[in-house]
């Protein structure tokens, strides 16, 4: 395997939800994929939201997955293909992402703060919202100031090495 394909399997953050929302299936994609994930159908044409129901720490379809997440490309693997970045930095850059990703979480919990989605993305840019509209005063203590950084940082560590914000 090369070096793109081992980034991508051991990332894995537009699998389970940090970068991307939802996949788009096409028609022809519809029959192979029903079954096997929580399909919305529509016009017929599909969709399912992230996280991937086969991404088990890693992609578990790779060989045969959806065409959208085949084309997908993120910033970080074009900089890797274009040498822009090494391989062990930009791994690096995927764990800072994870740590980010769990800190939040673990604030989230703390605070008890419930969000409807089960997508991480779709969760970040409601808290986002939340946020924004200091629902239920939450602007009011340290602890959602901190938030509100963590989110933002992460936001932008995502736009600047993944090429996508989540809200």
């Amino acid at each position: 395997m090369d070096d793109s394909t081992n980034l991508c399997l051991a990332c894995g953050l537009c699998c389970d939800g940090t970068v991307i929302g939802f996949v788009q299936l096409g028609r022809e994609e519809l029959p192979a994929y029903r079954d096997m994930m929580d399909v919305e159908n529509s016009n017929g044409e599909g969709f399912f939201l992230q996280p991937c129901k086969k991404f088990c720490g890693g992609c578990t379809i790779y060989t045969n997955r959806p065409k959208q997440c085949a084309k997908y490309e993120c910033a970080l693997l074009k900089a890797l293909d274009e040498k822009e970045l090494a391989f062990d930095a930009a791994v690096d850059i995927t764990k800072e992402v994870k740590q980010k990703k769990i800190a939040l979480q673990e604030r989230l919990d703390s605070l008890q703060i419930k969000l409807h989605s089960q997508s991480f993305y779709f969760q970040m840019a409601e808290l986002n919202k939340l946020l924004l509209n200091n629902g239920a005063g939450l602007l009011a203590t340290q602890d959602h100031l901190a938030l509100r950084a963590e989110l933002n940082q992460l936001d932008s560590l995502l736009s600047s090495k993944f090429g996508g914000s989540m809200f």
